[in-house]
């Protein structure tokens, strides 16, 4: 089903305040940054070996990032899980009654189709599962 972690999502206020410590004190490669308008966030990835951190800053007040800053501060917001094909992992999920946040998945940074699953059926952690373009 998972093929690897994709990537850590971590809610940040600023882009411009954060990128610099992951970037030129922690020493990672930045990927890039675009906005997500359907998701209202603002996104930086930046490589630490296979894997990547995603920073997200929202563009909204309304933004369900926006909303988790306010209530838990800047830090970790989700975990991201490759897999080969997101809508059959999100039906094999359903059919094992794992709760889903989005029945369908949507658009992600970088082309993605994402989808997560409801924190209270994976032990309190934010579950999104990341399905790449083909290249």
């Amino acid at each position: 089903m998972t093929k690897k972690i994709n990537h850590i999502g971590m809610a940040v206020k600023s882009l411009d305040a954060s990128v610099p410590f992951y970037r030129d004190v922690m020493g990672m490669v930045f990927e890039g940054a675009e906005e997500v308008a359907e998701q209202k966030v603002k996104v930086a990835f930046l490589a630490v070996g296979e894997s990547r951190i995603e920073l997200l800053e929202p563009t909204a007040p309304d933004s369900p990032v926006a909303r988790f800053l306010e209530k838990n501060g800047e830090g970790i917001h989700h975990v991201a899980y490759e897999v080969e094909d997101v809508e059959t992992t999100l039906a094999q999920f359903k059919a094992k009654g794992i709760r889903l946040i989005d029945e369908v998945p949507r658009s992600g940074a970088h082309g993605t189709r994402i989808a997560f699953l409801h924190p209270k059926a994976t032990g309190g952690v934010l579950t999104e599962l990341c399905q790449t373009p083909k290249r």
